[in-house]
């Protein structure tokens, strides 16, 4: 091995090692990124202090060339999603399945079915508002208690639709990228059996915990009940204008076009992203034009500008970290350092790092998927479940080469990990948004999930094992 990998290997092996303690510390870790850049920089361009610095830039301006197209998309859904609530056709379209809450049992599916429609669609934080002002009210009035409800909106929100991502595409594309995939499709098909699995476990047994909650905190409840009764008269202020039925009937039906329109027309990647996008920004313009009128010039800037924010808060720190981790691709290595005194195969560190593995350590699909399983639950600790997709990409091209696995499924057994567990359903600092527009503590929230969760992420590495 050590005949195999020069410097610039071992440099970057360090950088990860580094970064996966950090992560497990559950401290933030732009800057061992920022510093692995620097010193790989110094050390690729010959000892170059101008190198280096040259290279911090250069990585952040690569990352954010793979990662714009999911930014803006994103961007524009959480934009459009203010606008919804601004007219109130958020709650028209959220009525229907509100009146179909009659009980407990069906409120914690009917809610966790809507919010994963809605995220899928405008992604989880939007949802989250949109779901919990309109339908969380309805049913903890139908008797679901309120940490049921933040349960059921968590695990189909941040578990079941930020997991599989299928209509926005943000996280398999940052995952398939990494891997070496072109666009989000070399992720996306081996996803579903793994992500089928964790979704159908994880969401099982929250709902039978649930039922335990009703049977042993029954008082609690009730008074919950009474809290929540007048919540959905206020709603319904908001849906006077003809302007909000207009909309609220366009959005759906938009939406369906798309999905038809992406099995017709085999639109794939990025061209379903910007499909998406692009409907996202009429749809708000449409929204605003009809509630502001000649306002709306400033209205859709505050939109739009407001969206923006949102995707750059969320993903800059991705950005910055899939910087460093995009030094492993031979394909993107180039345009951050270009030429280095130190040989590195066209196909990149990653690949070469694999090969070096496979021929000292005759690795097999079980301990790959089960080292691929622990570095994705390390990296989810951060909170985000976004900022370890890169890592986890790169691990699946390195593994699977060493280890001769299908690469997608590797891929997509790290992400659904990694999401699961930062992007909101186990750590208590990624569990806020819900835990607080439930009335709940985001660590009890976190301590219901536990189990449910564990129990998914178990089967579905058995799964990952069988078919890999």
């Amino acid at each position: 091995m050590p005949g195999q990998l020069t410097v610039l290997h071992w440099l970057y092996i360090i950088v990860v090692l580094v970064v996966l303690t950090i992560m497990a510390m559950r401290r933030d870790t732009i800057l061992p990124c920022l510093l692995g850049l620097l010193v790989f920089g110094f050390v690729a361009k010959g000892g170059s202090l101008v190198g280096a610095i040259s290279t911090v830039y250069n990585a952040l301006v690569a990352a954010g060339g793979e990662f714009w197209g999911i930014i803006t998309v994103i961007s524009l859904v959480v934009a459009m999603s203010k606008s919804l609530n601004d007219i109130g056709a958020d709650y028209i379209i959220m009525r229907p399945a509100a009146r179909a809450m009659v009980n407990a049992h069906g409120a914690y599916w009917i809610l966790g079915l809507g919010m994963m429609v809605f995220a899928w669609f405008v992604w989880p934080s939007p949802a989250v508002a949109l779901i919990g002002a309109i339908m969380l009210p309805v049913a903890i009035r139908a008797g679901l208690p309120s940490v049921g409800a933040a349960m059921s909106m968590n695990l189909f929100g941040h578990g079941v639709a930020l997991s599989s991502d299928y209509i926005i595409q943000g996280a398999p594309g940052i995952t398939a990228r990494a891997a070496g995939f072109p666009d989000a499709g070399g992720v996306l098909g081996p996803s579903f059996p793994l992500w089928l699995t964790m979704s159908v476990v994880a969401t099982t047994a929250g709902y039978f915990m649930v039922r335990r909650s009703l049977r042993e905190e029954h008082e609690i409840h009730s008074a919950e009940r009474k809290r929540y009764a007048d919540e959905e008269s206020k709603q319904k202020q908001k849906t006077a204008t003809t302007g909000a039925y207009l909309v609220a009937i366009l959005l759906p039906v938009a939406l369906v076009l798309d999905v038809v329109a992406m099995l017709r027309l085999g639109l794939r990647g990025g061209d379903a992203t910007a499909l998406v996008g692009g409907t996202a920004a009429l749809i708000m313009t449409v929204g605003a034009i009809t509630q502001y009128g000649s306002d709306a010039l400033e209205k859709i800037t505050d939109y739009v500008r407001d969206g923006f924010m949102f995707g750059i808060k969320i993903f800059a720190p991705v950005i910055v970290i899939g910087g460093f981790f995009f030094l492993g691709s031979g394909e993107i290595m180039p345009n951050i350092v270009g030429e280095t005194v130190y040989n590195v195969s066209p196909d990149g560190i990653l690949a070469d790092i694999g090969h070096a593995l496979a021929g000292i350590v005759p690795l097999t699909r079980i301990p790959v998927a089960i080292l691929t399983f622990i570095v994705a639950v390390i990296t989810g600790l951060d909170g985000s479940g976004f900022s370890g997709l890169p890592l986890v990409g790169s691990l699946a091209q390195t593994f699977s080469t060493a280890a001769e696995v299908n690469k997608g499924t590797l891929a997509a057994l790290g992400q659904i990990t990694t999401i699961w567990v930062g992007g909101g359903t186990l750590v208590p600092w990624g569990l806020i948004p819900v835990a607080a527009i439930a009335g709940i503590e985001p660590f009890e929230l976190a301590r219901r999930n536990f189990w449910p969760v564990v129990m998914g992420l178990v089967a579905m590495l058995v799964v990952a094992i069988i078919i890999m």
